[in-house]
Protein backbone atom coordinates (compact mmCIF):
# COMPACT_ATOMS: atom_id res chain seq x y z
CA UNK A 1 0.00 0.00 0.00
CA UNK A 2 1.13 3.53 -0.89
CA UNK A 3 -1.21 6.06 0.10
CA UNK A 4 0.45 9.49 -0.57
CA UNK A 5 -0.04 12.61 0.95
CA UNK A 6 -1.36 15.90 -0.77
CA UNK A 7 1.34 18.65 -1.70
CA UNK A 8 -1.45 21.76 -2.80
CA UNK A 9 -0.22 24.71 -4.84
CA UNK A 10 -1.48 27.82 -5.66
CA UNK A 11 -5.34 27.81 -7.56
CA UNK A 12 -5.74 30.31 -10.80
CA UNK A 13 -9.90 30.90 -11.41
CA UNK A 14 -12.37 29.47 -10.07
CA UNK A 15 -13.62 31.72 -7.97
CA UNK A 16 -17.22 30.74 -7.99
CA UNK A 17 -16.40 27.13 -6.46
CA UNK A 18 -14.17 28.25 -3.55
CA UNK A 19 -16.79 30.41 -2.31
CA UNK A 20 -19.66 27.36 -2.95
CA UNK A 21 -17.21 24.58 -0.93
CA UNK A 22 -17.87 25.70 1.92
CA UNK A 23 -21.03 25.84 1.89
CA UNK A 24 -21.54 22.21 1.21
CA UNK A 25 -22.47 19.31 3.60
CA UNK A 26 -22.34 16.57 1.07
CA UNK A 27 -19.71 13.80 2.10
CA UNK A 28 -18.70 13.23 -1.48
CA UNK A 29 -17.95 15.12 -3.99
CA UNK A 30 -17.83 14.86 -7.89
CA UNK A 31 -15.07 17.25 -9.07
CA UNK A 32 -15.87 17.03 -12.68
CA UNK A 33 -13.95 19.20 -15.57
CA UNK A 34 -11.26 18.97 -18.63
CA UNK A 35 -7.98 17.89 -17.33
CA UNK A 36 -5.12 20.85 -16.45
CA UNK A 37 -7.99 23.23 -14.88
CA UNK A 38 -7.19 22.45 -11.48
CA UNK A 39 -9.46 20.13 -10.17
CA UNK A 40 -6.35 18.48 -7.95
CA UNK A 41 -5.57 21.73 -6.66
CA UNK A 42 -9.03 22.91 -5.61
CA UNK A 43 -9.17 19.63 -3.99
CA UNK A 44 -6.14 20.33 -1.80
CA UNK A 45 -7.26 23.94 -0.52
CA UNK A 46 -10.79 21.83 0.34
CA UNK A 47 -9.28 19.11 2.39
CA UNK A 48 -7.11 21.54 4.16
CA UNK A 49 -10.22 24.23 4.85
CA UNK A 50 -11.93 21.54 6.16
CA UNK A 51 -9.07 21.25 8.96
CA UNK A 52 -7.86 24.38 9.11
CA UNK A 53 -11.24 26.66 8.19
CA UNK A 54 -11.49 29.10 4.72
CA UNK A 55 -9.32 30.40 3.44
CA UNK A 56 -6.71 27.94 4.84
CA UNK A 57 -3.63 29.09 5.61
CA UNK A 58 -0.47 28.03 4.10
CA UNK A 59 -0.32 24.82 2.60
CA UNK A 60 2.26 21.46 3.17
CA UNK A 61 1.47 17.79 4.29
CA UNK A 62 -1.55 17.15 6.29
CA UNK A 63 -1.78 13.49 8.30
CA UNK A 64 -5.91 14.19 7.15
CA UNK A 65 -5.76 14.51 3.66
CA UNK A 66 -4.32 11.91 1.45
CA UNK A 67 -4.61 11.20 -2.29
CA UNK A 68 -5.71 7.95 -3.41
CA UNK A 69 -4.47 6.10 -6.40
CA UNK A 70 -6.53 3.24 -8.39
CA UNK A 71 -5.31 0.16 -6.82
CA UNK A 72 -5.69 1.81 -3.21
CA UNK A 73 -9.34 1.51 -2.67
CA UNK A 74 -9.06 -1.11 -0.52
CA UNK A 75 -6.36 0.28 1.84
CA UNK A 76 -8.85 3.84 1.84
CA UNK A 77 -11.43 1.39 3.81
CA UNK A 78 -9.11 1.21 6.35
CA UNK A 79 -7.96 4.34 6.42
CA UNK A 80 -11.16 5.61 6.92
CA UNK A 81 -12.13 3.82 9.80
CA UNK A 82 -10.15 5.56 12.49
CA UNK A 83 -10.62 8.76 13.26
CA UNK A 84 -8.72 12.44 12.16
CA UNK A 85 -6.17 13.90 14.41
CA UNK A 86 -7.85 16.97 13.87
CA UNK A 87 -11.17 17.64 12.35
CA UNK A 88 -12.45 15.44 8.76
CA UNK A 89 -10.46 12.69 6.53
CA UNK A 90 -10.35 13.87 3.15
CA UNK A 91 -9.60 11.44 0.29
CA UNK A 92 -8.91 12.80 -3.21
CA UNK A 93 -9.37 10.00 -5.66
CA UNK A 94 -7.95 11.01 -9.12
CA UNK A 95 -9.23 9.20 -12.38
CA UNK A 96 -11.87 8.03 -10.66
CA UNK A 97 -13.60 6.85 -14.04
CA UNK A 98 -11.35 4.40 -14.61
CA UNK A 99 -11.96 2.22 -11.67
CA UNK A 100 -12.88 -1.30 -12.46
CA UNK A 101 -16.20 -2.36 -11.53
CA UNK A 102 -14.47 -4.78 -8.48
CA UNK A 103 -12.73 -1.06 -6.91
CA UNK A 104 -16.12 0.75 -7.86
CA UNK A 105 -18.01 -1.83 -6.30
CA UNK A 106 -15.69 -1.71 -3.09
CA UNK A 107 -15.78 2.03 -2.72
CA UNK A 108 -19.54 2.07 -3.02
CA UNK A 109 -19.24 0.37 0.82
CA UNK A 110 -17.60 3.83 1.92
CA UNK A 111 -19.80 5.76 -0.19
CA UNK A 112 -22.91 4.20 1.11
CA UNK A 113 -21.77 4.67 4.88
CA UNK A 114 -19.07 7.17 5.24
CA UNK A 115 -17.99 8.18 8.85
CA UNK A 116 -19.69 11.06 9.91
CA UNK A 117 -15.84 12.49 10.22
CA UNK A 118 -14.74 11.19 6.46
CA UNK A 119 -15.12 13.14 3.09
CA UNK A 120 -14.60 11.58 -0.33
CA UNK A 121 -13.89 13.72 -3.38
CA UNK A 122 -13.96 11.88 -6.63
CA UNK A 123 -12.43 13.65 -9.79
CA UNK A 124 -13.31 12.71 -13.24
CA UNK A 125 -14.01 14.62 -16.64
CA UNK A 126 -17.88 14.30 -16.14
CA UNK A 127 -20.79 12.55 -14.36
CA UNK A 128 -21.42 10.42 -17.07
CA UNK A 129 -17.82 8.93 -17.05
CA UNK A 130 -18.11 7.76 -13.66
CA UNK A 131 -19.81 4.43 -13.02
CA UNK A 132 -23.95 4.90 -12.26
CA UNK A 133 -23.69 3.49 -8.58
CA UNK A 134 -20.78 6.00 -8.01
CA UNK A 135 -22.16 9.04 -9.88
CA UNK A 136 -25.26 8.54 -7.79
CA UNK A 137 -23.84 9.16 -4.45
CA UNK A 138 -22.04 12.03 -5.68
CA UNK A 139 -22.83 15.78 -5.37
CA UNK A 140 -20.87 17.27 -8.40
CA UNK A 141 -18.82 20.80 -8.30
CA UNK A 142 -18.29 21.12 -11.94
CA UNK A 143 -14.90 23.27 -13.22
CA UNK A 144 -14.67 25.18 -16.21
CA UNK A 145 -11.51 26.37 -18.14
CA UNK A 146 -10.24 29.20 -16.67
CA UNK A 147 -10.47 32.41 -18.93
CA UNK A 148 -7.59 33.57 -20.82
CA UNK A 149 -7.14 36.95 -18.88
CA UNK A 150 -6.44 34.96 -15.82
CA UNK A 151 -3.64 32.90 -17.33
CA UNK A 152 -2.04 36.34 -18.80
CA UNK A 153 -0.72 36.47 -15.50
CA UNK A 154 2.09 33.84 -16.66
CA UNK A 155 2.53 34.73 -19.78
CA UNK A 156 1.52 36.66 -22.62
CA UNK A 157 2.33 34.64 -25.12
CA UNK A 158 -0.68 34.05 -27.58
CA UNK A 159 1.01 30.44 -28.99
CA UNK A 160 1.21 29.63 -25.08
CA UNK A 161 -2.49 30.45 -24.20
CA UNK A 162 -3.75 28.81 -27.29
CA UNK A 163 -2.35 25.56 -26.26
CA UNK A 164 -3.07 25.64 -22.41
CA UNK A 165 -6.73 26.24 -23.50
CA UNK A 166 -8.33 27.56 -20.39
CA UNK A 167 -5.95 25.06 -18.41
CA UNK A 168 -3.40 26.46 -15.86
CA UNK A 169 -1.77 22.83 -14.95
CA UNK A 170 -1.03 22.28 -19.17
CA UNK A 171 0.51 26.32 -19.31
CA UNK A 172 2.66 25.38 -16.04
CA UNK A 173 3.90 22.97 -17.30
CA UNK A 174 4.55 24.19 -20.56
CA UNK A 175 6.53 27.16 -18.85
CA UNK A 176 8.80 24.44 -16.53
CA UNK A 177 9.15 22.35 -19.59
CA UNK A 178 10.08 24.98 -22.45
CA UNK A 179 11.96 22.28 -24.77
CA UNK A 180 9.34 19.37 -24.42
CA UNK A 181 6.45 22.35 -25.06
CA UNK A 182 8.53 23.70 -28.23
CA UNK A 183 9.60 20.14 -29.83
CA UNK A 184 5.63 18.63 -29.26
CA UNK A 185 4.38 22.00 -31.25
CA UNK A 186 6.99 21.25 -33.71
CA UNK A 187 6.10 17.87 -34.04
CA UNK A 188 2.20 19.52 -34.41
CA UNK A 189 3.03 21.76 -36.69
CA UNK A 190 4.50 19.01 -39.24
CA UNK A 191 1.37 16.99 -39.41
CA UNK A 192 -0.12 19.18 -42.08
CA UNK A 193 2.73 19.59 -44.47
CA UNK A 194 3.79 15.93 -43.81
CA UNK A 195 3.56 13.15 -46.68
CA UNK A 196 1.10 10.26 -45.48
CA UNK A 197 3.18 8.04 -43.49
CA UNK A 198 4.92 10.51 -41.93
CA UNK A 199 1.75 11.85 -40.54
CA UNK A 200 0.47 9.05 -39.49
CA UNK A 201 3.71 8.44 -37.76
CA UNK A 202 3.08 11.97 -35.91
CA UNK A 203 -0.04 11.91 -35.11
CA UNK A 204 0.37 7.83 -33.61
CA UNK A 205 2.97 9.69 -31.04
CA UNK A 206 0.96 12.85 -30.60
CA UNK A 207 -2.02 11.75 -29.48
CA UNK A 208 -0.52 9.13 -27.48
CA UNK A 209 -0.25 11.61 -24.81
CA UNK A 210 -3.02 14.01 -23.71
CA UNK A 211 -0.45 17.24 -24.10
CA UNK A 212 0.05 16.02 -27.68
CA UNK A 213 -3.97 15.97 -28.21
CA UNK A 214 -3.41 20.03 -27.01
CA UNK A 215 -0.71 20.61 -29.28
CA UNK A 216 -2.48 19.44 -32.66
CA UNK A 217 -5.33 21.04 -30.98
CA UNK A 218 -3.42 24.54 -31.14
CA UNK A 219 -2.11 24.24 -34.45
CA UNK A 220 -5.85 23.12 -36.47
CA UNK A 221 -7.09 26.08 -37.66
CA UNK A 222 -9.65 25.14 -39.90
CA UNK A 223 -12.91 23.42 -38.29
CA UNK A 224 -13.05 20.64 -40.56
CA UNK A 225 -9.69 19.69 -39.00
CA UNK A 226 -10.83 20.53 -35.38
CA UNK A 227 -14.25 18.43 -35.77
CA UNK A 228 -11.74 15.71 -37.34
CA UNK A 229 -9.66 15.78 -34.42
CA UNK A 230 -12.56 15.69 -31.94
CA UNK A 231 -13.84 12.51 -34.09
CA UNK A 232 -10.62 10.98 -32.93
CA UNK A 233 -10.71 11.53 -29.98
CA UNK A 234 -14.24 10.33 -29.17
CA UNK A 235 -13.39 7.39 -30.95
CA UNK A 236 -10.64 6.29 -29.27
CA UNK A 237 -12.51 6.80 -26.04
CA UNK A 238 -14.88 4.47 -27.67
CA UNK A 239 -12.32 1.99 -27.49
CA UNK A 240 -12.09 2.41 -31.22
CA UNK A 241 -8.93 0.80 -33.26
CA UNK A 242 -6.32 3.14 -32.08
CA UNK A 243 -4.83 2.24 -36.12
CA UNK A 244 -8.07 2.87 -37.79
CA UNK A 245 -8.77 5.81 -35.71
CA UNK A 246 -5.25 7.22 -36.45
CA UNK A 247 -5.26 6.27 -39.92
CA UNK A 248 -8.81 8.17 -40.93
CA UNK A 249 -7.45 11.36 -39.28
CA UNK A 250 -4.49 11.38 -41.28
CA UNK A 251 -6.70 10.98 -44.23
CA UNK A 252 -9.05 13.84 -42.57
CA UNK A 253 -6.16 16.04 -41.94
CA UNK A 254 -5.25 16.11 -46.23
CA UNK A 255 -4.62 20.13 -47.18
Amino acid sequence: MALHPAHPGAIIGHEAVLALLPRLTAQTLLFSGPEGVGRRTVARWYAWGLNRGFPPPSLGEHPDVLEVGLEEVAPLLEWCSSHPRERVKVAILDSAHLLTEAAANALLKLLEEPPSYARIVLIAPSRATLLPTLASRATEVAFAPVPEEALRALTQDPGLLRYAAGAPGRLLRALQDPEGYRARMARAQRVLKAPPLERLALLRELLAEEEGVHALHAVLKRPEHLLALERAREALEGYVSPELVLARLALDLET
